[in-house]
């Protein structure tokens, strides 16, 4: 999603999820960069609050991401922050990326996002909580929910993945475009 500047308070960074089968939003408005790190807690956030109470018997997540991005599909920082999240939960996540130039076909963009543009359009986005609560008051007549919290964590940019930390990543790439496929086991389940 893009970031908003506040001039007085500084950058508004929206990241959500969009669960398609319970027309569900959750967003993250974060006060610092738009890192991996940021981008991971997003998921977090949204599992422990709405995602696992919805889906108790889940075997496997499901992620559908932008190519490019905090989430990009060569952001070695991303691969390594879904593999503690993998871990933390013991459910092996499996992401597919839209290849470049398709993420307009992304359910979030037009599901969610574009609905929230709508809610505040022609409202000033002066503070953080103002932005978080016109993006949790959007609806819509199709039943439409979503929640939306302030993330003032920080999320330095520019952190590095060495060869070695990357090579703890239990990833396993799909048959069919596995740079984009892909799926992140926990460290504890055997292959």
């Amino acid at each position: 999603m893009h970031d908003f500047v506040i001039p007085e308070l500084g950058r508004a960074n929206p990241y959500g999820i969009y669960d398609l089968a319970h027309n569900t939003g959750w967003v993250s408005v974060g006060v610092d960069h738009d890192t991996a790190v940021f981008a991971v807690e997003s998921i977090r956030r949204w599992w422990q609050s709405m995602g696992q109470s919805v889906y108790p018997k889940a075997k496997r997540l499901l992620i559908t991401a932008d190519g490019g991005g905090s989430n990009g599909v060569r952001v070695r920082l991303w691969k390594t922050e879904l593999q503690k999240f993998a871990d933390e939960i013991g459910l092996p996540i499996a992401v597919c990326h839209f290849p470049p130039g398709t993420s307009k076909w992304n359910k979030i963009e037009h599901r969610l996002f574009s609905f929230i543009t709508q809610n505040w359009r022609g409202k000033p986005l002066v503070s953080f909580e103002v932005i978080v609560s016109l993006i949790a008051a959007t609806t819509t007549t199709n039943g439409l929910k979503v929640h939306s919290e302030l993330d003032t964590n920080t999320y330095p940019p520019g952190l590095k993945v060495s060869d070695k930390d990357f090579a703890q990543v239990r990833l396993r790439r799909d048959k069919f475009h596995g740079e984009w496929n892909y799926e992140i086991r926990p460290t504890f389940l055997k292959n």
